[in-house]
């Protein structure tokens, strides 16, 4: 027997979604974080920020409530204006950031702070929170956008935080269920150890779902079409959307989605095609066993799919 959206919104509401209290918790830790480092930006360098903005999933309301398995983290861009993006490099302004968080935090463990392709995280231990502190060099033409850089190759792509957020709210106001849809995307993606199926990757490909299919039919099946997709479609078609203007160029990467609010990022750009395959061949089997389990109304197999967690009432 299928499993009704009551069961499946419960489910959401009370293992997958973060708790507000926890969200609460979470706003203020990276409010302060945020001030601090501000201040000592504006204090130490000549570097002017125009504007913070909360994002990722955290964001967009698609975080998972933080587990062994689900961790919980959170994307700030800092927009700084009086910098050439065509002479800056991520290098110089990661160090310096990365600097200021060590000063900022002097009695944390280095090992705390780790830097990544595009961001200094910074991670606490007692929340387990980790925050991605994302420098963007402002596009003061378009109000919003700017320029990201990369700090293995060097390359740099122009994003708008706000537009992303806006991307998934317009989805979510199309269908009230779309961000409970994502969260159990994205805990099938967990528990199936996909790493290379990244959060927004997830995002997008639920969004495209959503614009083939409409938001017609219960929460499962509409799940079970999401791993239908991906299962029959092998990721080898390239996804776009309405938002996406030119100019727009080929890409030969293995999976192609077009970032909504830049065409010419490839946001599944370092999917492999050895992990498209994988991704592909865990969409088929988690299809087949979600079938299985409707068909049987066996939960024990839908917990193969999300994890020993699954529940659908007390």
């Amino acid at each position: 027997m299928t499993l009704t959206n009551t069961e499946l919104r419960y489910y959401d509401s009370n293992v997958l979604r973060l708790p507000a209290d926890k969200r609460k918790e979470y706003h203020e830790q990276v409010d302060r974080l945020i001030a601090e480092l501000c201040k000592s930006i504006r204090d130490k360098t000549e570097i002017k920020i125009t504007k913070v903005v909360k994002a990722g999933s955290f964001a967009k309301y698609t975080i998972l409530r933080k587990t062994n398995v689900d961790p919980v983290d959170v994307d700030v861009v800092f927009y700084i204006s009086g910098r050439n993006a065509d002479q800056e490099t991520l290098d110089s302004l990661n160090d310096l950031i990365y600097d200021l968080l060590i000063k900022q935090y002097p009695t944390k463990a280095v090992e705390d702070f780790e830097i990544q392709r595009k961001a200094a995280t910074v991670t606490f231990v007692g929340t387990g929170l980790s925050v991605d502190v994302v420098p963007v060099i402002e596009d003061e033409s378009r109000p919003g956008y700017g320029w990201q850089f990369d700090i293995h190759d060097g390359s740099k792509i122009e994003t708008c935080a706000p537009c992303q957020i806006k991307f998934v709210r317009d989805r979510k106001n199309e269908d009230g269920d779309f961000r409970t849809l994502v969260r159990m995307a994205k805990k099938w993606r967990n528990q199936a150890e996909l790493k290379p199926l990244k959060s927004f990757v997830i995002e997008l490909i639920m969004a495209h779902v959503l614009e083939a299919q409409g938001g017609e039919g219960s929460i499962e099946q509409r799940f079970r079409n999401f791993l239908l997709y991906v299962a029959q479609s092998e990721l080898k078609e390239e996804i776009r959307f309405p938002e996406n203007t030119g100019p727009f160029t080929a890409f030969s990467d293995p999976v192609v989605i077009l970032d909504p609010v830049y065409s010419l990022n490839n946001v599944a750009s370092r999917i492999t095609e050895a992990e498209r395959q994988e991704i592909v061949t865990a969409a088929h089997e988690a299809w087949e066993a979600a079938n299985f389990a409707s068909a049987e109304n066996d939960n024990e197999v839908w917990k193969e799919i999300f994890g020993p967690r699954f529940k659908t009432e007390e």
